[in-house]
């Protein structure tokens, strides 16, 4: 299959709406902990540039959640699995959950309602991208980058069977 990527969101615009989201984050959170769950691996470029923006007089703590319903496919295949949980409790928490992308928005919902049942103080989402278009269920996300149109996407951590994580930007794949 013969595909090329075109650039759509790049690396400056990218830095400076995650620097914007961060103040956003500091300044609700300000006193307060927030213990960040980066799902993996998409979320993991996200979250790190996001957590060190965060203001430095709030304590952030961090864990990882890996969660499938793409496999190789570029569409979501609507199996939710937990590939990988939690290191440590999340009870009594402010809990923000970092992603990559929000696209049919099942695997996001499956994961917020296990982690409501551990009890955290507070759980919210904050996600780089949201693709509405693509919503088949109900979700309520606080913090969102960048609203995209329904294209595939890679780059800054989101991938393609694996490949282009590590594009500084974000790229629409176009199939020819």
């Amino acid at each position: 299959m013969n595909y090329k990527i075109v650039p759509l969101i790049y690396e400056e615009e990218i830095n400076n709406r995650i620097s914007e989201m961060a103040e956003c984050i500091s300044r609700d959170y300000a006193g307060q902990d927030i213990h960040m769950i980066c799902v993996l691996k998409g979320g993991a470029f996200f979250m790190c540039e996001l957590a060190k923006k965060i203001n430095q007089d709030i304590n952030v703590t961090i864990d990882f959640m890996a969660a499938s319903s793409y496999g190789s496919e570029t569409h979501s295949s609507g199996n939710v699995r937990i590939v990988k949980d939690l290191d440590e409790s999340i009870e009594g928490k402010n809990v923000i959950i970092t992603e990559d992308i929000i696209d049919s928005g099942r695997t996001l919902k499956s994961l917020t309602e296990l982690l409501w049942n551990r009890k955290p103080a507070s759980l919210e989402v904050c996600t780089l991208l949201d693709k509405p278009d693509r919503r088949v269920v109900d979700m309520v996300v606080k913090y969102t980058c960048f609203t995209i149109p329904d294209k595939f996407v890679v780059g800054y951590g989101l991938d393609y069977d694996q490949k282009y994580r590590n594009l500084p930007y974000i790229g629409a794949v176009e199939f020819e």
